[in-house]
């Protein structure tokens, strides 16, 4: 598994990331063996970095993570670890206050001293000015005691990062988790990646099946995408089926293949899934991509390129 360099940071992350909110059930119900059994792969496969959030099942994936990651009795250096602050299942608070018991809540779910990266939490939801003048400084106060390493900030809009980064010093926020602006139907996170560069900034992507779209039974009831996009996307997955070949696969490696983004994360609940998404990395390494079938499957979606959709994930 390839390690790239996250921004500024230092660290060193998987390009295939472990997104732990199926450890929650966040979706569908996981059992916590097959949880944990899914982290130790990932981790034995070479996947280093795990992201996770309270909001998640609840604190449930920090704590079933927490315990996977425990019993692999290896040393703390050899995982990078990310979670949230902000949003929880109960709703948003970004206050100082709040975001300090969330670390002190986190670090015990998840039995660690501390976490490499500490996101706020789908931040298009709130005050962006509140995020900037209480939420930050809070932040870096937690770095100062060596709670948190790094500052990250997430959300959908992008136009949410440009605002955030360009109203606190150079240098505060050392990453940024994007999601559903790299895949095949939306690569629209490339026009950012020199202005990111430029903060000195790494990049993290997620949700390169845009939330479902590019699987076999489709997008979720509550999916905030419009019919025309939904309908090409369903087009786009028939025909990688007519042909005997996996859109999961195809969309993955469409993601993977950028090496300006640090880490791809996916959600895994499985030793199947985890095997998977390794085999789709080691394959793009050694074979590359199937040129024929991605060029036809964005034939399929030129028509919604680029095209999305307002805010992120609002839904109980």
């Amino acid at each position: 598994m390839e390690l790239r360099p996250l921004g500024n940071t230092g660290l060193k992350v998987s390009a295939v990331g472990f997104g732990a909110s199926p450890l929650g059930s966040h979706y569908t119900p996981v059992a916590e063996d097959d949880a944990i059994a899914a982290v130790h792969e990932a981790f034995r496969l070479g996947i280093n970095f795990f992201d996770t959030s309270p909001y998640y099942g609840g604190t449930v994936s920090e704590k079933v993570l927490g315990k996977a990651l425990k019993t692999l009795q290896v040393p703390r250096s050899d995982f990078i670890v990310a979670t949230k602050c902000g949003r929880y299942v109960e709703g948003f608070d970004f206050s100082a206050e709040r975001v300090r018991k969330s670390i002190e809540e986190s670090l015990e779910n998840l039995q660690l001293d501390y976490v490499d990266i500490l996101h706020c939490h789908d931040i298009e939801f709130w005050s962006l000015d509140q995020i900037v003048n209480e939420t930050i400084p809070a932040l870096l106060k937690l770095k100062q005691e060596g709670k948190i390493r790094f500052i990250g900030i997430t959300g959908l809009p992008l136009n949410t990062f440009t605002y955030v980064l360009d109203k606190v010093p150079p240098g505060t926020i050392h990453v940024i988790l994007s999601y559903c602006h790299y895949s095949i139907n939306d690569s629209t996170l490339l026009d950012m990646v020199p202005y990111l560069k430029s903060k000195g900034v790494g990049v993290i992507t997620a949700s390169p099946l845009s939330m479902g779209l590019f699987t076999e039974q489709g997008p979720p009831e509550w999916h905030p995408a419009s019919p025309e996009i939904k309908s090409a996307c369903k087009a786009a997955v028939a025909h990688c089926k007519s042909k005997g070949k996996k859109i999961t696969k195809l969309a993955l490696q469409y993601s993977l293949a950028n090496k300006e983004i640090s880490s791809v994360l996916v959600g895994m609940g499985s030793v199947s899934e985890v095997e998977e998404n390794v085999a789709a990395f080691t394959e793009l390494e050694s074979l590359g991509m199937d040129q024929e079938t991605l060029s036809e499957v964005e034939a399929i979606l030129e028509p919604v390129k680029n095209l999305t959709w307002p805010s992120g994930i609002n839904h109980k």
